[in-house]
């Protein structure tokens, strides 16, 4: 029996071979050419298959991620900004924090580049093949009232629980409810020592007893924190000021 290539196509995604289905015509090709024989192209066949599963695999679990963004460690311009932690965010990129269940705490004025940084290392993550669950902190601390109300709050916390890395972006950006600090305490506890968790915050550890309402829940939060954590502090000039100083004066070369 002699299927056409249509047919075979056909088969293999019936097969749930897309990936062998997709180059198929073009390996027959190859073997036609003469440019390899049948076992280098069934080979390339396979390997095709392998690379489209790594590739939907991997986009499934960066759209699991909730990350918004896909930014990259390597996109960074350093000498804009020469007073940030470089050497040790590039030390980060390795992921042996991962590994060794260590927790990062980002703090820095807006525009210094630490979302940019959580995020870049979050998808190295992603890419590497850990579980990751990125979150706001005013979504992360909705997210846990919602789960309440739908009786759905032990599911959740699980969730949180069970990620590789869980990056709590922009705390204190937005104000938090006066419930915030024992939510945020309650997850950070049920991660500590088993998982990594970075956070990045706009305002210095003196202002959180004052933004969170309650000084006695910082203490043991920044503590289960930086117990086995790395503190990186972002300095220096604002890209944000950087980029909005540019589309002015485009604007201003255009009129």
């Amino acid at each position: 029996m002699t299927m056409s290539i249509t047919e075979l196509e056909r088969a293999l995604r019936g097969l749930r071979l897309s990936g062998m289905g997709a180059t198929l015509q073009a390996r027959a090709l190859q073997v036609a050419c003469h440019e390899m024989d049948f076992i280098e192209a069934f080979s390339w066949l396979v390997q095709d298959e392998l690379d489209r599963r790594r590739s939907r695999l991997l986009e499934r679990r960066y759209a699991l991620s909730g990350l918004p963004e896909r930014k990259d460690l390597n996109a960074f311009d350093w000498s804009y900004n020469t007073r940030l932690p470089k050497r040790a965010v590039l030390e980060l990129g390795t992921l042996h924090f991962l590994d060794a269940k260590e927790d990062l705490l980002l703090i820095g004025p807006p525009g210094t580049g630490k979302s940019h940084v959580a995020k870049a290392l979050a998808l190295l993550a992603v890419q590497r093949g850990y579980t990751v669950l990125y979150r706001e902190a005013h979504q992360l601390i909705e997210d846990l009232a919602e789960a309440r109300e739908l009786g759905e709050l032990r599911k959740y916390r699980s969730q949180l629980k069970a990620a590789d890395l869980l990056l709590i972006d922009d705390l204190f950006l937005r104000k938090l409810p006066a419930h915030a600090g024992d939510e945020l305490a309650e997850v950070l506890m049920s991660r500590y020592e088993k998982a990594s968790t970075l956070v990045t915050s706009n305002r210095p550890f003196e202002d959180w007893a004052h933004l969170l309402g309650d000084a006695v829940v910082v203490t043991p939060l920044l503590d289960r924190l930086m117990h086995h954590g790395h503190l990186l502090k972002f300095e220096g000039k604002s890209w944000r000021l950087k980029e909005a100083a540019a589309r002015v004066a485009n604007r201003a070369t255009v009129e």
